[in-house]
C-alpha cells in the first residue's frame, strides 16, 4: 500500500517543513535501508519508509502505515486501539536518526537525552497512513536535536523536539 499521493491529500498547515513540492509517491529508503542506518529491529523498527529526504539530509519525511496486527492494539485499549504518544515520537527519532547517520560512513547508536515541547493533538489508528516529518536544529558528530511532527489526512497529531546523543559506532547493523 503506497501513500497517498498530494493531489488526494489535503496537506496540514503549520508543518515545520513547506511539503507543498514533496512527492508523497516518492521512495528514497525502504526498510531494509532504513535498518542499514537504524539500529531498530523487530517491532520497534517503526518506519515502514523514507519518502522525502532535502539534499543536506537535514530535513526528511517517512512513512509508518498503522497496521491492524501491530504490537501495542491489544492494550492500548481493547476496544478502541490509539497508537501510544511515546511511539509517535520514537518514530520522529528514529527519521532523525536515520538521517543523521546516513551523514556517517558508518553509522553511530543513538540514544534519547530529552524530549521537549512535546504535545499530542490527534489520534493515530490502525488503518491510518501515519507520515512524519524531522528538521533538524543542529547536529555534531555526538549530539542531534530534530523538531519532529506526524500528520495523518490534513491534521497533525503530534510534535516535539527530541535530542539524541552518539553512544558509539553500531557494529551489529546489518
Amino acid at each position: 500500500m503506497t501513500p497517498s499521493p498530494p493531489s488526494v491529500m489535503t496537506l496540514p498547515k503549520n508543518t515545520i517543513i513547506d511539503l507543498s513540492g514533496i512527492d508523497f509517491a516518492g521512495h528514497v529508503a525502504s526498510r531494509e535501508l532504513i535498518a542499514k542506518q537504524n539500529p531498530h529491529r523487530h517491532e520497534m523498527a517503526l518506519l515502514d519508509e523514507v519518502i522525502w529526504t532535502s539534499a543536506d539530509m537535514k530535513k526528511g519525511v517517512a512513512v509508518w502505515r498503522v497496521r491492524h496486527d501491530e504490537f501495542w492494539i491489544r492494550g492500548h485499549f481493547p476496544q478502541k486501539p490509539l497508537l501510544p504518544g511515546v511511539l509517535m515520537v520514537e518514530a520522529g527519532a528514529q527519521l532523525s536518526v536515520f538521517l543523521y547517520n546516513s551523514r556517517y560512513a558508518v553509522p553511530k547508536l543513538c540514544g534519547f537525552t530529552h524530549i521537549s515541547d512535546c504535545s499530542f493533538r490527534s489520534q493515530v489508528a490502525p488503518g491510518d497512513t501515519f507520515y512524519i516529518i524531522t528538521d533538524e536544529i543542529k547536529a555534531s558528530d555526538r549530539r542531534f536535536n530534530s523538531r519532529v511532527q506526524g500528520f495523518v489526512r490534513d491534521r497533525i497529531v503530534f510534535d516535539a523536539v527530541v535530542e539524541g546523543i552518539s553512544l558509539g559506532a553500531a557494529n551489529t547493523l546489518s
